[in-house]
């Protein structure tokens, strides 16, 4: 088959988004130039825009268009409760949950010394810099519940610990709406362990 660069280059493109193989590349491309042009030019508009425009919030990592993001310049939440996160995915459902009030900190990632991420990578000597500040009580750890994820939660938990502030793990368990019969013996370990009085 006769390969069409301009094509190849957009699928190629396309395949760095997670979860996007070869076929689904195709699909999409295809898509975009059959049937979808305007929605490509699009696309291609609001991508550039958001490389251009979104940065790093200066005080939490979040993604943010001004030096810190709209919930660090909130006065309406409580600065001495810090919530730790590995990604801004993870920042935006915790925070549309409703139950947070306080300020965050995003990683962008979790301690993997395998794949040459450290502390540094993390940004943890900012984390550092907040927690010197004396502002923070307490400081929710809510990485995921990897092998990662947890080496990382006690890597942090030292570094705030050290400095006689809180440390505390958000709780993992059964969800709501599920059945103990499909749970995994992890998840029901992890809830018992983390029961609380009824």
């Amino acid at each position: 088959m006769n390969e069409i660069p301009a094509l190849e280059i957009l699928k190629q493109a396309l395949r760095r988004l997670p979860g996007v193989g070869p076929k689904s590349a195709q699909r999409m491309a295809f898509h975009l130039l059959e049937r979808d042009r305007d929605g490509a030019r699009a696309l291609a508009q609001a991508l550039s825009n958001a490389v251009e425009r979104v940065i790093h919030c200066g005080r939490c990592r979040n993604f943010s268009e001004a030096e810190l993001c709209g919930i660090c310049s909130s006065t309406r939440r409580d600065a001495s409760l810090l919530c730790v996160v590995e990604s801004p995915a993870d920042l935006v459902s915790l925070d549309q949950s409703g139950v947070y009030n306080g300020m965050y900190f995003v990683l962008m990632g979790r301690l993997s010394p395998l794949d040459g991420i450290g502390p540094e990578e993390l940004g943890l000597h900012r984390l550092e810099t907040l927690l010197d500040e004396g502002q923070i009580k307490e400081v929710v750890l809510a990485t995921n519940l990897t092998m990662e994820g947890e080496a990382t939660a006690h890597y942090v938990s030292e570094m705030v610990r050290r400095r006689n502030i809180r440390a505390t793990r958000i709780a993992y368990g059964v969800p709501v709406g599920g059945e103990l019969e499909y749970t995994d013996r992890s998840t029901l370990a992890r809830a018992l362990s983390g029961r609380r009085e009824a």
